[in-house]
């Protein structure tokens, strides 16, 4: 099949959040992407691998850790999910995505082995949408010999489709309230299903966690007799200063008093701790014999590339992009504002999916704002504008509904100022749909 097909068959599939719940009857565990990859030769065994976990962040930490990889020499593959724009943004080699023509390529190979797995009764229902991409991230890799491969969990842990994984280190980045219908309604739960992508004995980098989460995390590592390291506990931030909202600082290793200097070139303060975290998961590999240079983690944490996540478009007026669904992302997105924003008038336009916690994100959010927009991004999922204004307008000084979301921007954009600042958030859909559309927006005034 060619490209086009390609991406529609997997459509036809359902959309990937769904799957958990379509797939729940049939099936709700490992076993279709354990079939598919043994049919396959077990490409995921290909290369050594990183596999990371969490409510926010994780994506972050994969971008920070692939980074590095790469400066150390690594012919290095990132998986993550979901995209932004363009699906074959979850499966890059060398920070490069899959091509088109491979991706077909790959795909189609990988629906000949379903329909032949489905034919010998092998399979019990057909993979989802995750499960089938994957498939394809590990075929792809292993095709592409990579030296190291770096997986982002697409939902929990414990049931993920990535979760075949035996690899060389795991982390567990901040772990919060997200997915509770899925993952369980207390953090004791959620974590539990984040530590589920523990595997005996491979050592566990863990980011700094509320009491709770870090209690079953740590208890579950010590069953499997994993090799602990706890940033908060493990790493001093010294030095740490902030330049047009991104930070700067020393970080030391306590243990050893290695050091290095961190330049991050993602905003927000809290893109600090993703970092250490991925510092802390290549200085392990470091001392279990992988090259990995105090070089090439500066290095690679300066070049790391993660958009949607605070991510400027433009100045004056300055307009940001921002992946904040849940009210982890929204606390980090506040704090943001308070530290770079305080005394300027903030645009706020926000379309949210109907399983996030619109009200508790709209309570932090929203009082910051000069004025609301409310839109939708365009998908199924998608909480209308007017639904959403019922519920959380109460929250804002002033809102307004406008359903299409490139009008909505389009007004903000007519309204600030030069000295304002307009913030699209909410859902990541949104931030892939208006960040695709300012940059045709932005050819068109080119001419």
């Amino acid at each position: 099949m060619n490209y086009d097909a390609a991406v529609r068959y997997l459509l036809s599939l359902g959309r990937e959040l769904a799957a958990p719940t379509q797939a729940a009857a049939a099936k709700f565990d490992l076993e279709n992407i354990t079939v598919l990859s043994e049919r396959l030769g077990r490409p995921d065994r290909a290369y050594p691998s990183a596999h990371i976990a969490g409510t926010n962040g994780k994506g972050s930490t994969a971008a920070f850790l692939e980074s590095i990889l790469r400066h150390a020499g690594f012919h290095a593959g990132l998986n993550t999910s979901p995209h932004l724009e363009k699906i074959n943004e979850r499966i890059r080699v060398d920070g490069a995505e899959i091509s088109d023509s491979d991706f077909a390529d790959t795909l189609t190979r990988i629906q000949s082995v379903i329909e032949e797995l489905l034919a010998a009764g092998k399979l019990r229902a057909h993979p989802t949408y995750f499960e089938c991409v994957t498939a394809m991230a590990f075929q792809y890799f292993a095709d592409a010999r990579v030296d190291f491969g770096v997986f982002e969990v697409g939902l929990g842990g414990r049931l993920d489709a990535t979760n075949i994984l035996t690899p060389a280190v795991s982390l567990i980045s901040r772990i919060d309230f997200d997915h509770e219908n899925f993952l369980g309604h207390s953090l004791r739960e959620i974590a539990a299903e984040k530590a589920g992508i523990l595997k005996k004995g491979v050592p566990v980098v863990v980011a700094q966690q509320r009491p709770e989460g870090r209690e079953v995390i740590l208890r579950r590592a010590q069953e499997l007799g994993c090799p602990v390291v706890e940033v908060p506990l493990a790493y001093r931030v010294d030095h740490e200063s902030m330049t047009n909202g991104c930070v700067r600082a020393q970080i030391t290793e306590i243990s050893t008093g290695w050091s290095a200097t961190l330049a991050l070139p993602l905003p927000g303060r809290f893109q600090l701790g993703n970092a250490v975290n991925a510092v802390a998961a290549a200085r392990m590999l470091a001392a279990r014999g992988y090259r990995i240079t105090g070089d090439a983690i500066e290095q690679g944490i300066a070049a790391a590339v993660w958009p949607g996540r605070l991510e400027s478009l433009q100045s004056r007026p300055d307009i940001y992009v921002d992946g904040a669904h849940n009210p982890g992302a929204a606390r980090e997105l506040a704090a943001f504002w308070e530290e770079n924003f305080a005394g300027r008038k903030i645009f706020l336009l926000y379309g949210a999916l109907r399983d996030k916690a619109v009200d508790e994100i709209a309570g932090l959010l929203f009082p910051h704002a000069a004025e609301v927009v409310f839109t939708e991004p365009r998908t199924s999922r998608a909480i209308s504008a007017a639904q959403l204004s019922e519920i959380a307008a109460h929250h804002a000084e002033r809102s307004s509904v406008i359903a299409d979301a490139e009008q909505a921007l389009d007004y903000l954009v007519s309204k600030a100022r030069p000295e304002d600042a307009i913030f699209v958030t909410g859902s990541l859909y949104l931030v892939g749909q208006l960040r695709h559309y300012w940059k045709q927006r932005a050819q068109v005034a080119a001419g």
